[in-house]
């Protein structure tokens, strides 16, 4: 067998690519796009590293043109959470006895898979079955899930080399174990570098998982599944089933071997995830680790001194991208009297630009809303908003969903800043402004802080550094990623570890090593060298 301290590749963020007209990515794209619409997929669970087709089969359709027909995956029940709780189990001593630079070359060819050969099918997947543009794709899907990989790999090393101090005499060591049982990775639709990452990260320290993905991101979830094989993962490591959320839970959450969730998704499902685990606690063979992301509603804070062009880029962007359907997405600003005219000139100049579509059209900046059940709720704040007074829908607001779940975006207007769009996650592409007068900047901060029950992303904007220096403090537990004079969207991992408190999550930083620390469990070592031969202390000796 052999030994060493063995130093991983230096990770690098990957390089995003820009798919301009006539490159080679973006053709590449272009015919993979294709490939995938004229293909008819057929998508199996992947229980103990075998296709497990079930023949209930579900269709799938892009939210984005609901006449085109992607394919099916076959929908599971109680029978196959049960077989991928025991595949991982039965996985669980071999994988956890793997030395790890083994576990770690699985994920770092992942990586390599991923923004190499699988770059365009991975994009491809996301854009057709999450309506995705190619750019939003490709920090996604490629760059962002490559990069989840390799950081993890040296998180885990990084973990590994925490050592403590050892006197003369004896040798004092960490054993960093996986956890006694089984994770179970339940992951969210906007994000496919989530999705991988959720059931991965356990994994890398010597876990086994059972993942279930949202069920309108089936197809990138399975494109993931593949990539994870060819890498080399073993079988009944990562367990892909696609049931529903009450079925797995009934199984998974009554389950002595129940180890620990990796979570993105709702407050909601998140609370109600933790009474059901605290309720059953006396049965579970230890206390299991819960670490989740949750909701958000995002903020933008500008004050007098801000730059109006930067300050109208910053709404649409934050607010837009992926039809505000990402945890961090603007969802609310708060901007002064004596800026509002000429940011709102500019931010109307831009939003009269931007282009709504399918994602295969290049030039569309919005596409659809994920679901139906999305568009309606959606449709239903904004239709609220055009009648009640304390508020205007001032841009937007025309829904159609005739051919796709099309949303165009909307900015509304409140006079009332605990109007309801200012306190509820829409998770779509509305932002409420509130224009607050110049002299009441100390009030409004404590607004912002107390209207919400969330604090995941939020930005603030100033010229002046002793503003800039007073907000941050007076926000300091408003927002777990906090931004300056940019967008509170974007957090790259390596640079900006993800997670919010409050309403929002765990806080546990997705992509960073206080995440992965959460799937170990420590046993500290110490051994004596020459071990002590008489009970007495030299302090018992008698006087002389």
């Amino acid at each position: 067998m052999s030994t060493g301290f063995y130093n991983v590749p230096i990770p690098v963020n990957e390089p995003i690519k820009s798919y301009f007209p006539g490159s080679p990515e973006r053709i590449e794209l272009q015919r993979t796009v294709q490939e995938l619409r004229s293909t008819l997929v057929d998508l199996p669970m992947i229980i103990d590293g075998a296709a497990v087709r079930s023949g209930k089969k579900v269709e799938m359709y892009p939210p984005h043109e609901l006449a085109h027909h992607l394919g099916c995956y076959h929908q599971g029940d109680k029978t196959h959470v049960k077989l991928a709780i025991d595949a991982a189990l039965k996985a669980k001593s071999q994988w956890a006895n793997t030395p790890w630079q083994h576990r770690a070359a699985i994920f770092l060819k992942a990586a390599d898979l991923i923004s190499g050969p699988y770059r365009a099918k991975m994009n491809a997947a996301t854009m057709l079955g999450q309506s995705k543009n190619a750019y939003q794709a490709e920090i996604d899907a490629a760059c962002e899930l490559a990069d989840f990989y390799r950081f993890g790999v040296k998180c885990m090393t990084d973990i590994y080399a925490m050592q403590p101090q050892s006197n003369p005499g004896m040798w004092n060591y960490n054993e960093f174990r996986p956890l006694e049982g089984f994770v179970f990775a339940l992951t969210p639709f906007n994000f496919t570098s989530i999705a991988g990452n959720l059931p991965v990260a356990p994994v890398m320290l010597g876990n086994v998982s059972v993942w279930k993905p949202a069920k309108t991101a089936v197809y990138s979830a399975s494109v993931i599944m593949e990539v994870l094989m060819e890498a080399g993962l073993p079988a009944g490591v990562i367990n892909l089933v696609f049931v529903s959320g009450p079925a797995a839970g009934e199984v998974i959450f009554s389950h002595p071997d129940f180890a620990g969730i990796h979570f993105t998704g709702s407050t909601g499902v998140f609370q109600d995830i933790w009474k059901t685990i605290g309720a059953n606690i006396s049965i579970y063979k230890s206390y299991p680790r819960i670490v989740g992301e949750t909701g958000g509603k995002d903020f933008i804070f500008a004050d007098p001194t801000a730059d109006p062009t930067a300050l109208a880029t910053a709404i649409v962007r934050g607010s837009f991208e992926y039809q505000g359907q990402k945890c961090s997405a603007a969802s609310r600003a708060y901007i002064p009297r004596s800026l509002w005219d000429e940011t709102w000139t500019k931010c109307e100049a831009q939003l009269r630009r931007v282009k709504m579509g399918p994602p295969e059209e290049f030039t569309n900046f919005v596409n659809a809303v994920i679901d139906e059940a999305s568009f309606d709720k959606l449709k239903g704040f904004i239709d609220q908003a055009g009648t009640d007074e304390a508020a205007s829908v001032i841009f937007g607001g025309n829904c159609n969903k005739s051919s796709g779940y099309f949303i165009q975006p909307t900015v509304i207007l409140a006079k009332d800043p605990h109007y309801i769009t200012m306190q509820e996650e829409l998770f779509g592409p509305v932002v409420t402004i509130y224009v607050y007068e110049d002299d009441q900047l100390d009030q409004t901060l404590t607004l912002l802080d107390e209207t919400s029950l969330y604090a995941l992303t939020g930005a603030i904007f100033s010229q002046s550094r002793y503003s800039i220096d007073y907000m941050t403090r007076r926000l300091v537990n408003a927002a777990g990623n906090f931004y300056i004079n940019d967008k509170p969207t974007g957090a790259v991992v390596g640079q900006q570890p993800f997670g919010g408190a409050r309403g929002s999550g765990t806080n546990d930083k997705a992509g960073s090593i206080f995440n992965m620390l959460r799937w170990v469990s420590i046993r500290t070592i110490k051994e004596t060298f020459v071990s002590a031969k008489d009970f007495a202390y030299p302090s018992f000796l008698p006087d002389k």
